[in-house]
């Protein structure tokens, strides 16, 4: 596997499994795209005592498309849980989207957890601890991902990206905030073009008081359902680049290095006061999103507080 980072945290981890002192509950967290599910692979991969990077059997993978994982789903999880391995003596089960699930469905899977049939590990993946029972954490060795250095980043780039030219490699550098799957979003995912450009015209849009502000984009955000996140956290870093280069003029520190001409002329026009407003309004529109709000009724309160800035 060509994973990269995360050093002290494998090397801990084989150390385990070689003195047999390995926990039978894992919990991974850390941003999207950080590289949780390849750790959870690499760990799978050490327990079974596998070289080869492929699927086994006894490599059980739960996800789901839904808004929460329920307690039909945690029984499901739990049948497999009692079924013997396959191929060997060990079994891994692996849970994505821990924050998905329900209160209900964490309190279904702590028996399971805390104790489990000889050979048998679980691993649950999340991005946000909060959201999971101290009583299911209290049972669990934590592993929190913290963002690649920069060299650890150069080198993901030398081993994936290694023909991209300086100026653009700088810029996903700067993007990618020590997370390399921003870095692929940025180079492969078309639609996160495409909302990067939609955020620059809102903030046009807000700094001349567009009212047609909320019908327009409530349009446009409609297109990119599930990108709720990405769009905000688009909202946050230019408003943060503004920022920067209004006070600093210095384009080397800035995430989206390759929109400088947008970022000047908004630095131009916008005040301090507005900039730290919108990024305060957004702020609270997360908060509100995880709070399982309406995002369509969320998304337009947000337009509305924009024009009024």
């Amino acid at each position: 596997m060509n994973f990269v980072g995360h050093d002290n945290i494998r090397n801990g981890f084989k150390k385990c499994v070689i003195n047999n002192t390995l926990s039978h509950a894992h919990l991974i967290i850390g941003a999207n795209g950080i590289g949780k599910s390849l750790l959870a692979q690499e760990f799978a991969l050490t327990i079974l005592n596998k070289e080869q990077n492929r699927e086994y059997v006894d490599i059980v993978k739960y996800r789901t498309d839904k808004n929460s994982f329920g307690v039909e789903e945690v029984r499901a999880i739990t049948t497999e849980v009692y079924k013997r391995p396959f191929e060997g003596d060990k079994k891994v089960i692996i849970i994505y989207n821990g924050d998905k699930l329900t209160i209900q469905a964490q309190n279904a899977l702590l028996k399971t957890i805390e104790e489990p049939p000889v050979g048998v590990f679980i691993i649950i993946l999340c991005e946000n601890g909060e959201q999971i029972l101290d009583t299911v954490k209290s049972r669990c060795q934590i592993y929190k991902l913290t963002p690649l250095s920069i060299n650890e980043i150069n080198k993901y780039l030398d081993i994936h990206h290694n023909e991209l030219r300086e100026e653009l490699r700088k810029t996903v550098i700067a993007f990618s905030e020590g997370v390399p799957g921003r870095i692929e979003t940025f180079l492969k995912d078309e639609s996160f073009g495409n909302i990067r450009n939609m955020v620059i015209r809102l903030f046009d849009d807000i700094n001349r008081k567009n009212a047609a502000v909320v019908l327009k984009y409530e349009e446009e955000f409609s297109k990119l359902k599930d990108k709720e996140e990405e769009i905000l956290a688009n909202v946050v870093s230019l408003g943060r680049d503004v920022i920067l280069y209004k006070e600093l003029q210095d384009t080397s520190i800035l995430i989206n290095g390759d929109k400088i001409d947008d970022i000047r002329k908004l630095a131009n026009e916008m005040s301090y006061k507005k900039l730290n407003e919108i990024v305060s309004i957004v702020g609270e529109t997360k908060r509100n999103l995880r709070s399982n709000t309406n995002s369509t009724i969320t998304f337009n309160v947000m337009f509305i507080k924009l024009l009024e800035v």
